[in-house]
Formats: C-alpha cells, structure tokens, sequence
C-alpha cells in the first residue's frame, strides 16, 4: 500500500498535471469506488464544469480541491492516476475517467478495486470520515517533539503498531516503521511508555529523517508503485531493514531477522535493537 512518501510524490505530480484543467463530464466504470456520494450520477454531476485548483495530501489520501468541491481519494493497494489524452485507448483495470475540457483526460487504475474516492463540499473534507479522526502529519512544523513525545509516550501499547495507527501520526506504513525504529535502535516490541527521553527525541528524530529522505528519493516501489508520470521511486534503494532478511545489518554485521508484530512482518537487528529483559522476552524469529 502506498505510505506517505508515495502518495506525496504522486500528490507533486499531480500539481505538474492538472492545476487549472476543468472537467467537462467523469465516467465510472466501477460503481463501488466511489463512497460518497452514494449515487454515481450525483458524483458525475456536481463534479461536471469543476476546475482543479490543486491537489494536497493529508496522511496517505489525496485531497483534490475544485471550485466547490474537495474529493478525497485513497490509492489503497494497486490505485494510480495518470494522464491521457482523449484519443489513448481505454486501459484494462480504468475505472474513473476525469474528462478535460482541454481533450486530455486523467485516469484512475486499479487492478485490486480497493481504492475510494469521497466528494464533499470544500471545507467539510476534514471535519467527516475518513479524514476526520486523523493524526499528526510528521512532515509538518506542528510534528515537533513535544507533539511527538505527548501523542504517543505514556502509552502502554507496544511502539510499532502505536506509530502504524493513523490517528496517532499519519503516513508511516510497515517500510517506514520498520526502517525509522532501526535508525532510533529500537526494538518494535518495546513498548511506548517505556521509551526515555533520549529515545524519544532518537525516534522523532528518525521519523522524520526517513520520510523525508524517501519523498525525496520519490518513494519506494516494492510492486507495482508509479507516480502520475509512470516512474518508480527509488528509496527500495537505501532500505537497511525492510525486505533484508538474513542480510547483515549495515551497523553491525549481524543477521537481520523477521518475526510479526501486530500482524505485520517486521524486519529488526536483533543486535542494534535489543528487546530489554525488563520488558518482556526476545520474540520469536520467522
């Protein structure tokens, strides 16, 4: 699933795309992608003679803001949007067709269907479901560590299904994770209200070098991942954790192991992130 850093970089080029194209009609051609409103045609309809103004990200769902209307979009596993003229043929897997008055249209793809588009008045997009109960984004100025420390240190929940909550902090999915707590050394199973003070500050610090350093390698593609403009990110490239599994930790040498926390496959050093004894035992490899 796209994480924060991909859909940024989607979301920039985006900005290059379609700033300023007004939509002359839309076409569904998968009726459940769209959640709000329930009926299609009312979707079509009000989206009909809209320009977009520009489009932003909050968490991992793109917010395209027209002249009346904001449509929140999530990518899910497999979505992507890209640019066409009206004369390309019709793709396998092209659910909604955004019409340009231009002759051009974008695109959205999605081979899983999992994707979900949402239209609301601009305005209200950030006050329902599925933005509303949101967290902290970490590449803002407001993410300082004090927000940081007050958010997540006096909870008893263990750090990395903590940080995967999206109404904690925004965007950091399993390869984000994984990666940001190596770079703090910190066990994924510690759990929160355990973290001193230093490590806190380390985690922060971490998160934020991480997701920056991968918008600018514009994402990962682990599968199938491409910006509006079909090129893959890069940050696959500089991984020290995630999808190394038996490989030696760059900082030490030692064995990279993988165990599930929460559900998720979780890749660690054992050596660089020791699970403390007073907090529970060493989990069990895979």
């Amino acid at each position: 699933m796209p994480e924060l850093p991909e859909v940024e970089t989607v979301r920039r080029t985006l900005n290059e795309l379609v700033i300023g194209k007004q939509i002359d009609h839309v076409s569904v051609h998968l009726n459940r992608i769209i959640i709000k409103p329930e009926e299609v045609g009312e979707f079509c309809i009000q989206l009909a003679g809209q320009t977009i103004l520009s489009v932003e990200r909050r968490g991992k769902f793109l917010r395209f803001l027209l002249d009346d209307y904001a449509l929140v979009s999530h990518l899910r596993m497999e979505g992507r949007y890209g640019l066409y003229d009206s004369s390309d043929p019709l793709e396998l897997h092209t659910h909604v067709v955004f019409h340009f008055t231009d002759g051009s249209e974008l695109r959205y793809k999605d081979v899983r269907q999992f994707g979900t588009m949402h239209l609301f008045p601009k305005g209200r997009e950030l006050e329902e479901q599925p933005l509303k109960k949101l967290g902290l984004e970490p590449l803002e100025e407001a993410f300082d560590l004090a927000a940081f420390r007050a958010r997540i240190a006096h909870r008893s929940t263990k750090i990395k299904p903590l940080l995967l909550n999206q109404e904690y902090i925004v965007g950091i999915g399993n390869i984000y994770v994984d990666e940001s707590l190596h770079l703090a050394r910190i066990h994924p199973e510690r759990e929160a209200n355990s973290l001193t003070s230093k490590e806190l500050a380390a985690l922060h610090e971490a998160i934020v070098k991480t997701l920056s350093e991968a918008v600018a390698a514009g994402g990962s593609s682990i599968k199938s991942f491409v910006n509006g403009q079909g090129e893959i990110g890069m940050f696959q490239h500089q991984f020290k954790m995630y999808g190394r599994k038996g490989e030696a930790c760059y900082s030490c040498g030692h064995p990279i192991e993988k165990s599930v926390v929460a559900g998720r496959g979780t890749h660690y050093c054992p050596q660089c992130q020791p699970l403390k004894p007073a907090r529970g035992k060493k989990i069990k490899p895979i």
